[in-house]
């Protein structure tokens, strides 16, 4: 059980999948109880909660919304009557070259990856300011310290978070609240699985090209992640704040 876990809100977006089901289900386990949020049911990681013996709740929202985000917010509120831990986990990477990109494609990658982050900060940051506690972390991509194709926006996107969460650390600093990044290597998931893939590359090829590069040359898996959320969201990182952690098998060396 993680330091400082115990009893902790814990709301995860992209909760009912691959890297924020594992995350969920991690936090459970260190006595967190769970808020899990995605556009379908987070049935698998609440299931685990509850197995746990943590209390737990599923919210189905377009974390784009800003309605929906508030009406998320009221049935945190409602039920739990606070939320202390916020992982920004939810993201999409539809791979498609720029020149074949339009302002839609854009927009869309914008408002997953970097806009929902701004929306359940901002649900969810008062709280934390009031309690003078708080734990944020933030998923953005190892894409960020590398040359990758066809990812032009996801790559601004999650070049956006880690600017989002070095100036939120800075505000968010006197409030005893933490903001820290993580930036995984190519994890295998069930969307990471299923995305389709540019020009003819096959899936697995793409697993095996990335993993090459590792210092350690295997595919990331979920569970690979899901000790470093713990730490970040525990009490071991009250005076680790604005970092920008690699997780990805030593792929981008020295960022």
């Amino acid at each position: 059980m993680g330091k400082g876990h115990q009893d902790k809100v814990a709301v995860i977006s992209g909760a009912a999948s691959g890297l924020g089901e594992a995350f969920a289900m991690r936090l459970a386990d260190d006595g967190v109880k769970i808020v899990a949020v995605d556009l379908k049911p987070a049935d698998k990681a609440l299931a685990h909660a509850k197995a746990a013996g943590r209390e737990a709740l599923g919210v189905r929202c377009d974390i784009t919304v800003p309605e929906q985000v508030e009406a998320l917010a009221k049935q945190v509120q409602e039920r739990f009557g606070r939320c202390d831990i916020l992982v920004n986990n939810a993201g999409i990477y539809p791979m498609k070259y720029f020149e074949q990109m339009s302002f839609a494609d854009w927009r869309q990658v914008m408002a997953v990856n970097l806009d929902a982050m701004f929306l359940l900060a901002s649900a969810f940051v008062p709280g934390m300011q009031q309690r003078r506690w708080g734990r944020i972390v933030n998923l953005s991509s190892n894409t960020f310290g590398m040359v990758v194709e066809g990812l032009v926006h996801y790559v601004a996107s999650k070049g956006g978070v880690i600017g989002f969460t070095r100036a939120l650390a800075t505000e968010m600093g006197p409030y005893g609240i933490t903001v820290n990044a993580i930036c995984p290597s190519l994890t295998r998931t069930p969307g990471t699985l299923s995305n389709p893939l540019p020009g003819e590359i096959t899936t697995q090829q793409f697993f095996d090209a990335v993993a090459s590069l590792q210092a350690i040359k295997r595919v990331e898996e979920p569970a690979d992640l899901v000790g470093a959320v713990s730490f970040l969201t525990s009490d071991d990182c009250a005076f680790i704040t604005g970092q920008t952690l690699y997780v990805d098998g030593g792929l981008v060396r020295g960022a």
